[in-house]
């Protein structure tokens, strides 16, 4: 069996005061967690964003999904094949581009983002259960502020 970090000592490491690497480790427990959860609707993290992305109003091209959610393209493909195999996905030819497709969720793919985005709220609340919810959010905005940069 496995000691844990703090019998070991790690978590005294210099590394802890690593902003990235804290980063990287809360977002490797978050996927985790958010994974296990939606494992249940058959679906992962990224997955889960392509599906609850094409069930919004923006109507993605696969190069939008690449570059909002910071993903090679090919693995775009891979994941639009996935969910529209799956019957959840459609790709529809984009009006203001006719050599381009949007990305459409289907009704199916749409009753599924709701029911999935209710075990990701569910797996994001144990994961931030820590925290305070004034904490939570100002968390929330320093992350958006990082993750979306003004250009």
């Amino acid at each position: 069996m496995p000691k844990s970090v703090d019998a070991v000592g790690l978590r005294s490491s210099t590394l802890t005061d690593d902003l990235s690497f804290l980063l990287a480790r809360a977002n490797a427990i978050s996927l985790t967690e958010g994974n296990g959860a939606l494992a249940a609707h058959g679906l992962k993290a990224r997955s889960y964003s392509v599906l609850v992305l094409a069930a919004g109003d923006a109507r993605p091209s696969q190069r939008e999904l690449a570059e909002f959610l910071r993903l090679d393209p090919s693995q775009v493909v891979t994941l639009v094949d996935e969910l529209q195999s799956r019957g959840l996905v459609e790709r529809k030819p984009d009006p203001a581009d006719r050599r381009a497709n949007v990305v459409v969720a289907t009704d199916a793919g749409r009753d599924l983002a709701v029911r999935a985005r209710e075990a990701a709220r569910s797996a994001e609340e144990r994961v931030h259960a820590e925290l305070a919810p004034d904490d939570r959010e100002t968390l929330m905005r320093l992350l958006r502020t990082l993750a979306f940069p003004e250009e």
